[in-house]
């Protein structure tokens, strides 16, 4: 095979996958109307909740303490080149910033990827593998709204609020620094995070972080559908879909 031929064929692979994504979610986005509390099905709704704690919950601790070392080192890294110009005290714009722009939405990504991506793979493909899928479809039934629907709502609702708690964690691991380091005091501290932190960069967080959750649950919704044979293909699923969702995140990330 030629080096054209590969590339043609990534190219073809890579736009049957957006199409197949494009499909799915507006799929998906029909589908939410029906999971919604009141207007929609209760059992749906207590699925998504359900969902919730999985994605969201669960997820806390470990994204919590990916922020806190990260933020940690973070200030640590910028204190030791800020000390040479006397200007440690901009530590604080910069850990602020960092999180707020970037840093707490691409880590609440990456972990919920790792977590998420590859449970809702795993379970999709097992749900192919024994023909449970087809059989929703046999029935009558749209195996959308069983399966992606409350998996999707509950990461558009969970998300953004881990985001919140991670940037959250990040500038508060600024000020362990500082105060083990300058004694800085708290009230000072957060006084300069207000004052670096713009409305518009918490807005832009957030639609990104939604973004992040669209991405995630997707793809790995979509790499379960395409498990075929056996255990090995559902351990193959979920590992596809944990590298391609976090890819995604990150060049989401990088066009934002």
């Amino acid at each position: 095979m030629t080096t054209l031929e590969r590339i043609g064929r990534v190219t073809l692979r890579s736009a049957a996958d957006a199409g197949a994504l494009t499909l799915q979610l507006w799929r998906a986005l029909l589908s939410l109307p029906r999971i919604l509390p009141v207007v929609g099905n209760r059992r749906r709704w207590r699925a998504a909740v359900g969902q919730m704690m999985v994605i969201g919950a669960q997820a806390l601790p470990m994204t919590g303490l990916m922020s806190l070392s990260l933020g940690y080192v973070l200030a640590l890294q910028c204190a030791a080149e800020l000390r040479r110009f006397d200007a440690v005290r901009f530590v604080v714009d910069l850990v602020a910033v960092t999180f707020t722009r970037a840093l707490g939405a691409l880590i609440t990504a990456v972990a919920v990827s790792g977590r998420s991506a590859s449970a809702i793979s795993a379970e999709v493909g097992t749900m192919m593998v024994t023909e449970e899928i087809d059989a929703l479809r046999v029935m009558g039934l749209d195996p959308v709204e069983f399966t992606l629907a409350p998996k999707y709502l509950g990461a558009l609702i969970t998300v953004p609020c881990l985001t919140v708690l991670s940037t959250f964690c990040g500038v508060f691991a600024g000020y362990l620094f500082l105060a083990f380091s300058i004694d800085m005091n708290i009230r000072v501290y957060f006084h300069e995070v207000v004052e670096s932190i713009l409305l518009r960069d918490v807005w832009l967080t957030l639609i990104k972080s939604v973004i992040f959750a669209t991405i995630i649950v997707q793809v790995g919704y979509l790499e379960g559908l395409r498990a075929r044979g056996g255990p090995e293909a559902v351990g193959g699923a979920a590992t596809a879909a944990v590298v391609k969702a976090t890819f995604l995140v990150i060049l989401a990330d990088l066009a934002a």
